[in-house]
């Protein structure tokens, strides 16, 4: 049951903590603590990083494009 909840939660918050839990080999429930302790620490400051890195995940089929030119647009 709290897989379910966990697994509907962070496909609704982009997966990024999935992603870079997977990206460094360690659990995405660590990535996610350390995230929540750095957002009170720094007042809020990680949600830009988050937002972020939200905006490349979502994109990353664009990015891994080896030549892009200026007529891609």
């Amino acid at each position: 049951m709290i897989e379910r909840i966990q697994a509907y939660f962070e496909k609704q918050a982009f997966g990024v903590c999935e992603y870079l839990g997977n990206k460094l080999g360690i659990r995405t429930t660590i990535v996610r603590k350390y995230f929540i302790y750095l957002s009170f620490i720094t007042f809020g400051s990680p949600v830009v990083l988050y937002l972020v890195l939200a905006f490349f995940i979502e994109n990353r089929a664009f990015f891994k494009k080896k030549k892009h030119s200026v007529w891609d647009l």
